[in-house]
């Protein structure tokens, strides 16, 4: 790329790149810029006034009553939240390390695999490693802790997470391959593994959940809506998920935070395993981390479509058929249609 030209967004495909800091000087002062040639419209002789000073005096106006109503006037003295373009750029580079002959680079040799999948750890646990630092440091101003605790913490759940990649491949290996035995369409391996946004969807959910569960929700919930803008599948890091889990097609997949699915389960797009209510405590607000999701066993196919509401568990075996309403368990090896549903309930509420 010639010297001064840039891309439209800070975004490489392979490469991580330090954060670029910026400063109140790194912008040019306040004021309406350059003219820009515009054959559409008549010329000038002056350029529009924006009312800057007002727009800025009244957004750092807006900014100061929430802070001050809801207690947040220590907590921005510098930016220092997770950036989603770092952990972008983390998620692609973890994905060549997890598979990379298919989603690593297109010039990768397999007598470099080892030193490709080395050189990118170094760069990429390094990249996350500081953007686990900031979200840290972010609680951090609410416990009290000190910058060496820290950063002992940030180094111990990072080193945890690349110890588990392994174990998240081995895992990723079966969901590889149900999408590949669940689809008669599906030729190869190879094609899920590259086209499949399901498959898309659990990598990121496999590593996000990881980051989750040793004290990373921030990070987490980053990579969760990274994989939710672009295959429209809604998996809140918190779910647990088995073994061989396969979301075919996907649009409009939403799996809540305390969901568990077990082993060899598969869904279709549209299907929501959601919460049936949501308690309130004495002041009226949302109660929150309490078990409120489905629970699927092993084995259980979720058809086109289905709503899976409330804390219930579907049996071993079942099959729920597409745009069944649920609110209650079902026993295992059921197969629950709406026309079945009606028929044992009398049209009543309560399905």
């Amino acid at each position: 790329m010639p010297h001064g030209t840039c891309t439209p967004f800070p975004y490489s495909p392979r490469g991580l790149r330090p954060v670029q800091h910026l400063t109140r000087a790194t912008f040019p002062a306040f004021g309406p810029g350059p003219a820009v040639s515009d054959t559409s419209h008549p010329k000038t002789t002056s350029a529009p006034s924006w009312q800057l000073d007002r727009i800025v005096d009244e957004l750092r106006s807006a900014r100061a009553r929430w802070r001050g109503e809801n207690g947040r006037n220590r907590d921005f003295d510098a930016r220092d939240l997770p950036a989603r373009e770092a952990v972008r750029d983390v998620m692609e580079a973890l994905c060549g390390v997890l598979f990379p002959m298919r989603l690593g680079p297109v010039d990768l040799r397999a007598e470099s695999e080892d030193f490709y999948i080395g050189h990118t750890l170094d760069l990429t646990l390094n990249t996350l490693l500081a953007q686990a630092r900031l979200e840290l440091g972010h609680t951090a101003r609410r416990e009290g802790a000190d910058d060496h605790e820290i950063e002992a913490r940030a180094v111990a759940i990072i080193q945890e997470f690349a110890l588990a990649l392994p174990g998240l491949r081995a895992l990723l290996d079966t969901d590889v391959l149900a999408a590949y035995r669940g689809d008669p369409a599906a030729h190869s391996v190879d094609e899920v593994l590259l086209c499949y946004p399901g498959v898309l969807a659990i990598i990121h959910h496999r590593m996000a959940h990881q980051l989750y569960g040793t004290g990373l929700p921030l990070l987490a919930r980053i990579i969760a809506e990274l994989a939710h803008s672009v295959t429209g599948i809604d998996i809140h890091p918190g779910a647990t998920i088995g073994n061989s889990f396969f979301i075919d097609h996907g649009t409009g997949v939403v799996i809540g935070e305390t969901a568990i699915i077990g082993d060899n389960v598969r869904i279709y797009q549209a299907v929501t395993l959601g919460a049936k209510r949501f308690p309130t405590d004495a002041t009226g607000g949302l109660q929150k981390g309490h078990p409120r999701h489905p629970i699927l066993e092993d084995d259980v196919v979720i058809y086109a479509g289905a709503t899976i509401l409330g804390r219930v568990t579907i049996g071993k075996g079942s099959t729920i058929g597409g745009n069944v309403w649920l609110t209650r368990s079902v026993p295992p090896h059921s197969n629950v249609t709406q026309a079945n549903l009606l028929n044992e309930v009398g049209g009543k509420d309560g399905l």
